[in-house]
Formats: C-alpha cells, sequence, structure tokens
C-alpha cells in the first residue's frame, strides 16, 4: 500500500492500497535479516538496514501533513482497510487516508482473507 500511495502521488494516477503502512521505516525495522516467505517456507527473503533507509527517504515524498494520492486530488486513491488488521493499527491507516476514499471492511485482517468479495469494487475505482 505504502508503494502504491508513493506511485500515485510521484505519477499522478489511480491507486488501491489495501491495509497500507502509514510508516513502512518504522514498521519494518525490526524486521532486519532473513526470514522465510510466508507462502513458501524453503524461499527466504534478506531485509537489510538500507531497505529501511531507502523507505525512510520514500517517505519524506509523503508528507504526513498532506494526503495521500496524487497532489490535491485524494479522491484519486481509493484505501481498502480491514479493521481487525493483525499487522497495522486501523486507526492509524484511518485518520492518514481519511481525505481519500475509504473502503472499511468490518472484521478484516491484514491479509483482506475475502479480497475476492472486493475486486469488482476495485477494478471499478481502477477503470478496468
Amino acid at each position: 500500500g505504502f508503494y502504491a500511495s508513493w506511485l500515485s502521488r510521484r505519477r499522478g494516477c489511480r491507486a488501491v492500497v489495501i491495509n497500507p503502512s502509514v510508516q513502512p521505516a518504522r514498521s519494518l525495522a525490526g524486521y532486519i535479516g532473513t526470514h522465510p516467505v510466508w507462502h513458501d517456507p524453503s524461499q527466504h527473503i534478506h531485509f537489510t538496514p538500507e531497505f529501511v533507509d531507502e523507505l525512510r527517504t520514500l517517505q519524506q515524498e509523503l508528507p504526513a501533513d498532506q494526503p495521500p494520492g496524487p497532489m490535491g486530488q485524494p479522491a484519486q486513491l481509493l484505501a481498502v482497510l480491514g479493521t481487525h488488521d493483525e499487522v497495522l493499527p486501523f486507526d492509524e491507516m484511518r485518520q492518514r487516508y481519511a481525505a481519500c476514499q475509504l473502503r472499511v471492511v468490518p472484521g478484516g485482517d491484514h491479509a483482506l482473507s475475502d479480497f475476492e468479495t472486493l475486486l469488482p469494487e476495485v477494478m471499478g475505482f481502477l477503470g478496468l
């Protein structure tokens, strides 16, 4: 979600974010190291301090006092937020994306396990 927000701001395009990290450098700093990939534990991902530094740099391009999405057009960004996200604070996401179009999913977890039910809305928003 963070990268889509950043790209939307940078390119001025529509985007959909799903349970986006509001401050990914902060959220991911504790994950530096080697970790199994969640969907295939035989594979591993290497997350380095440099990645956190890169995220911090990108965050500066999305000032906290401005809504995410294309400059002056926050309605061009749809934020799909699960109220029971076990990874990221729902209230923090809702506050950060308040000026954007919001789709709150009551009981939705971080993976939005029932995402397929949201596909028509997401695809329609993107004009696909």
